[in-house]
């Protein structure tokens, strides 16, 4: 049963509108509180049909709610006339210290309303479903289990420098995903080139944009930072040198990238050797691309602290290289295509957007990578998320998501 008594004044100063506070950077907790339409016939302008009435009747009932949320020191945000119900909704907001329950319990005892209620939260039952036309066929999408690690993070306030030839930043699947472009080779060309361009969306192609492929991190923020060049058409060598590379491997660290991705090798060098110490020194997470060929797998990959990581088909991986996804990987292409490509420099790519995920949800910690089975193949679930021998990822994920769900 409602109260229908008149509030009493000890009553409405329990919650006096001048001692009301909200904190303006948190959204108040709110009520839904109804108040009883007029019968038809009673309504001012309303005709036989039964329609809402004009606006003078509306402003009217909206001055009772206003009485009504300020003698309890609250204020209607919102309103929405529900005629089939025969009420007016409205939403009030709560100040700071006062209960949605002590609220309704207030609200009850005045005579114009006819019920208050808490404002619920509803949750969908079905799992998010990815957009993305390739997102089937990545191999990360089912080995690292993208869909579930995006529902904790994505790399949203993370910054990823790719050091690379030049990326189209334009691609319909990276664009906007860029904080700036820098080019430290130089030259008249202003083409896109390929290699750069497939690293980028490999880290952080927009997700569930109905296009292409999702990112590893879809909203990290990138420096497309060009420090090598196509030597050629076709199946040419993608090429860098030693100052390209120390202007834009300087710049990132100057301009505070979190990660630093470099799918590149070639020879040790006293220049770039010094640049890594100091981006180790800021705690920059530097990953390069580990080479088979090379006879200690390259440069900077065989630098102490750089996370070196190869395809995970790799048989010949030393001990020290991390294995991550690197074959038949589609990616972006530059004139807003898309295309399939193989090799280490796109297992560089999934580990720096992992890197980034980490990030995001340990700022401040140590950011270590989970390895399963043999090989040092990287564990992409246990890299980012608890888990333990008795409670694997799947077990954890579920955890996690009634943890949320409560909330």
């Amino acid at each position: 049963m409602l109260a229908l008594g008149l509030l009493l004044p000890s009553l409405a100063a329990q919650a006096s509108p001048a001692r009301a506070s909200y904190a303006p950077s948190q959204k108040p907790a709110q009520v839904l509180v109804m108040l009883r339409l007029p019968p038809p016939h009673l309504r001012a302008g309303a005709s036989n049909s039964g329609s809402y009435g004009d606006a003078s009747s509306q402003a009217a009932r909206r001055r009772t709610a206003e009485r009504a949320a300020r003698e309890r020191g609250m204020r209607v945000s919102d309103g929405w006339p529900m005629p089939l119900l025969g009420v007016d909704c409205f939403v009030f907001d709560l100040p700071a210290g006062l209960s949605v329950e002590r609220a309704i319990e207030l609200l009850s005892q005045d005579k114009a309303v006819l019920w208050a209620q808490p404002m619920q939260t509803y949750k969908v039952r079905g799992g998010q479903r990815d957009t993305d036309p390739l997102y089937p066929i990545q191999p990360a999408a089912m080995a690292w289990r993208l869909s579930d690690l995006h529902r904790f993070a994505t790399g949203r306030g993370i910054t990823v420098a790719v050091i690379d030839s030049r990326v189209e930043t334009s691609h319909p699947d990276l664009a906007g995903q860029f904080s700036l472009s820098q080019d430290f080779v130089g030259g008249p060309s202003r083409v896109a080139e390929q290699h750069g361009t497939g690293v980028a969306g490999v880290i952080a192609a927009k997700a569930n944009n109905g296009l292409g492929i999702a990112g590893v991190a879809p909203q990290v923020r990138l420096m497309a930072l060009r420090a090598c060049w196509e030597s050629g058409s076709g199946s040419a060598p993608t090429l860098c040198n030693t100052l390209s590379l120390a202007k834009a491997l300087h710049f990132a660290i100057d301009h505070n990238a979190n990660i630093i991705n470099m799918s590149l090798s070639g020879p040790s060098d006293p220049l770039l050797g010094k640049l890594l110490d100091v981006a180790a020194a800021r705690r920059i997470a530097v990953v390069a691309a580990y080479d088979a060929d090379a006879g200690n797998g390259g440069f900077p990959a065989s630098k102490p602290g750089v996370i070196a990581v190869a395809d995970e088909s790799l048989r010949s991986r030393p001990a020290t290289v991390y294995g991550a996804p690197g074959r038949d990987i589609p990616t972006t292409k530059p004139g807003g295509r898309w295309y399939v490509v193989n090799g280490s420099s796109y297992a560089v790519a999934h580990v720096s957007g992992l890197l980034a995920l980490v990030r995001e949800r340990r700022r401040g910690l140590p950011m270590r990578l989970a390895v399963r089975g043999r090989g040092n193949v990287v564990d992409a679930c246990a890299t980012l998320l608890s888990v333990t021998r008795s409670c694997d990822c799947s077990c954890t994920f579920r955890i996690m998501a009634k943890t949320s769900a409560k909330r």
